[in-house]
């Protein structure tokens, strides 16, 4: 029967069950439509992140069974003291977890975590310690294996970030540059190379696809001073020429885009009002 007729016999009388059966119909498809919008949305809903201080925290497991266990690496400490380009682009550290092959051989060569911590390069004005000591067992070596040990570390993240400005969700890293509480280091003598700064790229906003979300608002700025233009140019972002990356929010929530960053170490994706002006502060 043409959809027409059905509708004509409900409003003219059409006997109780045909009609009965066509709502009924209807309201099952309508209702297998809302759940499978509602699961998609589920899946595409950013994941709520950790505690502030475990937020970016990389379990490094690669390590000898005898050896000191796992090493438990901090970005919230080391962002306090350099620049992420400095550490992903002159060091070399992958953008994912477990992907640079970072051992204790290569530390004591002077690569990976052991081309700042060798012993001589300064940092607030005294040498940092050695990692992978030739000593075994040295004291130094629980600083980083850590796991499962009580009172190793030498900072905790409340102790450390007690005086730091404060955002919705932890520490306003930004804030923190700005009022010069921080200064990150972004050049290493004899492993960073000398090069002219760049003119910074007029910051720019971003129209969405959907009427319904705010524009956002980027600031190549802000970026730049962290991220300088090689951390997300071309590998995160393939050309610099603005409008010839189509990204969106569900590429951003899988990790790609804003998302190699912001939702790992950067400010969670959930913290909306970050990026779209007049947005709500926190998504759950």
């Amino acid at each position: 029967m043409p959809t027409y007729s059905i509708r004509k016999k409900i409003l003219t009388g059409t006997p109780r069950s045909e009609g009965a059966s066509s709502v009924c119909a209807f309201i099952f498809v309508a209702a297998i439509f809302v759940v499978s919008v509602a699961a998609s949305a589920q899946i595409y809903l950013p994941q709520s992140p950790p505690q502030a201080s475990q937020y970016g925290q990389v379990l490094l497991n690669n390590h000898a069974a005898r050896g000191p266990g796992p090493v438990v690496f901090d970005h919230w400490l080391h962002r306090s003291k350099f620049t992420c380009r400095l550490c992903h682009v002159d060091i070399g550290f992958a953008m994912q977890a477990n992907a640079t092959g970072v051992s204790a051989t290569t530390n004591a060569q002077g690569f990976h975590c052991g081309a700042c911590h060798n012993g001589t390069t300064a940092l607030d004005g005294k040498p940092t310690f050695p990692a992978c000591s030739s000593q075994p067992e040295a004291k130094t070596c629980h600083r980083c294996h850590s796991v499962g040990k009580e009172e190793v570390r030498q900072y905790t993240y409340e102790a450390y970030t007690a005086k730091f400005p404060k955002a919705f969700y932890g520490v306003d890293w930004e804030a923190a540059e700005k009022f010069g509480m921080i200064q990150p280091v972004d050049f290493v003598e004899g492993l960073s190379v000398k090069r002219a700064p760049m003119k910074s790229r007029e910051d720019f906003s971003v129209k969405p696809h959907y009427s319904w979300v705010r524009p956002i608002a980027f600031s190549h700025e802000k970026h730049t001073i962290w991220n300088g233009c090689e951390l997300c140019h071309p590998e995160i972002f393939p050309a610099a020429e603005r409008g010839t990356a189509h990204y969106s929010m569900f590429a951003n929530i899988e990790g790609q885009y804003c998302g190699a960053c912001h939702g790992k170490v950067a400010f969670p994706l959930n913290n909306c009002q970050k990026c779209h002006s007049g947005a709500p502060v926190w998504v759950p």
